[in-house]
């Protein structure tokens, strides 16, 4: 079977079907360490009519379908790991509608985050679930993906009220609707919401929608000890502060920064924080918190309102990451994604850096302190293999670590190619309904195979 010249039969455009070896090699890969792998053909589609007639092509002969977004996702989503069929949305990237008095957005899946705020900011809205990177809102989805806002707002579940999605038979279903809520049925949105792109092809996204707030203040203070910044961010939580963010970086993690900038912060660790609402609000809020804080032994108390110098208090946090890739050119990037009780965290914290440590790896170790999401951030040469033994072991161990507290493999990055053994370990009991729910909605098992479990490689 010729599969360019079917495909462009039924997209009808040679600009947006492409066999091209760069374009091909762009969508083998996300940005994560995971060994690429080349599609068979990439195909841009622009409306839900091509993408059910793609689907169903497809499905009508066995060949693998993957969608891609913005090619952000960290854990191999998007890897076309039995070849066939790249699915890139980039083309369907309109704003649908926009209902400003509902507090509520219809975009299609290749809107991304950067490009819907910019269209609400004139309504005084914007959506808040923020990954860091500016990834697609139909990728997001995909992932139930999260980020540093979620303490306030939730996750990207929580943002979806409906979708409308191509089934692999091609079939056209809509889940959900416009209501803020419902206990019609079973929540088939949620379910798809994290399905990575195993169940279906969402082609519209129903999304909620916030208000911008009058006033945002940012807030950095160090302690002594991990210990203590800890405990201080579990009483901030507990007094009932309106929190937008709340990071916790260990003192290992600001030295990185610091030798990767060449800043001078202080190398304590450090808890980030952001409050919004109201001034007198926002000013109560940074007054009780300043209070909390000294009597915690903290070090140093910074705050700012104004917006350039609001990113310049949050610019170690930001550039942890970077610090630890930019020591290590041209190697890959990795990240734990586990998430414990907010009880545990501070302890799951220090676990971390002295697993790295023991193994003699580089990284760095921050956490989402509102919700018990941490990370450790490496970066890893997969041709070492005595390195990358080391690295899998002290994934392993934080990963066991975190499930020994009753938490999760990954708290929004998904499971894809690299956590598929931790989700049997996870929820072993649980994973025939999962594989049953695949089964009856993918039968030939063409929509993103070898991803969140194993089975059978699809063959064409």
């Amino acid at each position: 079977m010729n599969l360019y010249a079917e495909l462009l039969g039924i997209v009808g455009d040679h600009e947006r079907v492409s066999v091209n070896g760069t374009v091909l090699e762009q969508h083998s890969k996300g940005i994560a360490y995971h060994a690429p792998h080349l599609p068979d053909v990439v195909v841009f589609p622009v409306s839900r009519e091509e993408v059910v007639k793609i689907v169903s092509f497809a499905n009508l002969h066995s060949i693998p379908i993957v969608p891609f977004g913005a090619g952000s996702s960290l854990e191999g989503q998007i890897i076309p790991v039995s070849g066939g069929i790249s699915l890139n949305f980039t083309l369907m990237n309109q704003i649908v509608a926009l209902r400003p008095d509902d507090f509520i957005a219809v975009v299609q899946p290749g809107v991304t985050r950067n490009q819907l705020n910019q269209a609400l900011k004139k309504f005084g809205l914007f959506f808040p679930t923020d990954p860091g990177a500016d990834a697609t809102i139909g990728g997001m989805a995909a992932t139930n993906a999260s980020g540093t806002n979620s303490v306030k707002y939730g996750v990207m579940r929580d943002q979806v009220l409906g979708l409308e999605l191509v089934l692999a038979d091609g079939a056209i279903i809509r889940t959900g609707g416009y209501a803020c809520k419902s206990s019609a049925g079973y929540n088939l949105t949620g379910l798809f919401v994290g399905s990575e792109g195993t169940l279906g092809v969402f082609t519209e996204i129903i999304l909620k929608l916030q208000g911008i707030p009058e006033v945002t203040s940012d807030v950095k203070v160090t302690f002594p000890t991990i210990e203590d910044a800890g405990k201080a961010a579990t009483l901030l939580l507990k007094a009932g502060l309106p929190i937008g963010k709340i990071e916790l970086v260990d003192d290992q993690t600001i030295k990185a920064v610091n030798a990767y900038k060449g800043t001078f912060f202080r190398e304590e660790p450090t808890l980030f924080m952001e409050f919004s609402g109201s001034e007198p609000d926002v000013d109560n809020s940074i007054a009780i918190v300043q209070e909390i804080v000294e009597d915690e032994q903290c070090v140093s108390f910074e705050f700012e309102n104004d917006s350039l110098k609001r990113a310049q208090l949050w610019e170690a946090r930001h550039q942890a990451a970077l610090a630890v890739i930019a020591a290590n050119p041209g190697k890959g990037h990795m990240v734990t994604d586990v998430c414990v009780p907010l009880a545990d965290l501070v302890n799951a914290l220090i676990y971390t850096r002295k697993t790295v440590d023991k193994y003699d790896i580089d990284a760095v170790v921050f956490g989402h302190v509102g919700d018990g999401n941490y990370h450790a951030v490496f970066s890893v040469d997969p041709r070492d293999e005595e390195y990358m033994e080391k690295v899998k072991n002290a994934h392993r161990e934080i990963v066991e670590f975190a499930l020994s507290k009753g938490g999760t493999c990954t708290g929004e990055h998904g499971i894809g190619i690299g956590k598929k053994s931790f989700l049997i370990e996870e929820h072993g009991d649980s994973l025939r309904i999962m594989k049953g729910i695949k089964a009856q909605l993918d039968p030939n098992n063409i929509l993103n195979p070898g991803k969140v479990f194993d089975s059978v490689p699809v063959k064409y």
